[in-house]
Parts: structure tokens; sequence; C-alpha cells
């Protein structure tokens, strides 16, 4: 039976750096015989983050969200998933507030707060992260070990993979002011020359997610 890989979009550029990397990664779950639903969480309905109504932490909903929103369908399908792809440019210092809000609902509901077993989460799911940031590759190394070691503990075994550095513009002599913190031609650069290895490498790491 094939394996069922869900991908989750949290960034907002059809085309561009998050959405092309999760779709490689797609294309390498894909090629390992795997069923993949992909979620673009800026096209959803509406969603919030978790509302703190520990309705999850009661008996007849445990471990699930019982909060009914556009959100809803994402968490129903990574429940029921086998491996799942998710994918985020860096804003301001962290990952964008769609994926919070589904980071946080995703989390919560299997967080118990008892010590003896803190997860109620019986059924664990390989994670592949997946960040995009204009900064180097190494910038948020511990922004994103902090989201590797929560994924890990409520969800599955979680890889991490940062494409720093990257190309937010195809010219950036099209903005109403010099963006002088950035050598447009080094970025340009590097798009063309490191960013396909990037491709090829995680496209590699959706398809081991899938096997």
């Amino acid at each position: 039976m094939a394996k069922k890989i869900v991908a989750v979009n949290a960034g907002p550029r059809k085309g561009w750096n998050t959405d092309t990397l999760i779709k490689e990664a797609v294309k390498g779950a894909e090629e390992a015989g795997a069923e993949v639903q992909v979620f673009d969480l800026f096209r959803l309905d509406k969603y919030t983050g978790c509302i703190s109504c520990f309705g999850c932490k009661r008996n007849a909903f445990r471990g699930r969200c019982i909060c009914r929103d556009g959100l809803t369908p994402v968490l129903d399908a990574i429940r029921e998933a086998d491996g799942l792809i998710i994918g985020s440019p860096n804003y301001l210092g962290n990952l964008t507030a769609s994926f919070r809000a589904l980071y946080e609902r995703l989390i919560f509901q299997s967080l118990t707060y008892n010590r003896e077993t803190p997860s109620c989460n019986e059924r664990e799911i390989p994670v592949l992260l997946i960040m995009t940031s204009n900064a180097p590759d190494t910038a948020y190394a511990d922004l994103m070990e902090g989201y590797r070691q929560s994924f890990g503990r409520f969800v599955g075994p979680t890889e991490v993979f940062v494409s720093g550095n990257t190309l937010q513009l195809r010219d950036y002599s099209t903005t109403d002011w010099p963006w002088t913190m950035f050598n447009a031609e080094d970025k340009k650069q590097r798009h063309e020359t490191v960013f396909p290895d990037e491709c090829r490498a995680v496209r590699e790491k959706g398809k081991q997610l899938a096997l």
C-alpha cells in the first residue's frame, strides 16, 4: 500500500523559493511511490492559531483539536498520514504567522501536561521541515533546532532543511529604493548555481521520507 504524505506550504509566494523546494520534496516522495496531499496555508478558509480552549485535553477529544476552521482538514490529514513535509520562509526572525498557527494547533493537541506521558500522540510520523531565508543558512540554527525538537517530541522524527541567502526578486533594480543590505548579483549567482543543488537534495529527502 502506498504511503500517504501530507505537504504543507506556509509561504505566500507561488513559484518562489519555499514553494519550489516543497514541490521538489513532493516529487521525490511521489517517485518513491507515495500519495501526496498538498495544502497551501495562504489559500485556505479563515483560521486561527490555538485559542487555548483545552478541548483537546478532554478524554472525549484526546489529542484532537476541536476548533473547526480552515486548518481542520490539514490537521485531519496529518493525523492519517505516514509523513509530513512542511515549509516556510523566515519573516522577521521566525517562520510565518500561518506556519505558527498550524504549529500551535498541531503540537498543543498532543501536549498532555503529564510528566510521565508528555505526549498523547501514539503514532509518530517522520517530518521534513524546510525553511528559506534571505539570511545565511546558519543564521537561525537555534530557532530551527527548537522546532526540530518540538516536532520530534510531538509529531515524529524530524529533519530540518534550510536554504539561506535566497533570491527575493528577479530584478532588484525595480524596487523604489536601493536594497543596499544585499548584493543582488551574489544572490542571483547563488540562485543559479547553489539553489538547483538544494532542489535536488530536498527531492532526495522527500523520497527518503516516503520509503
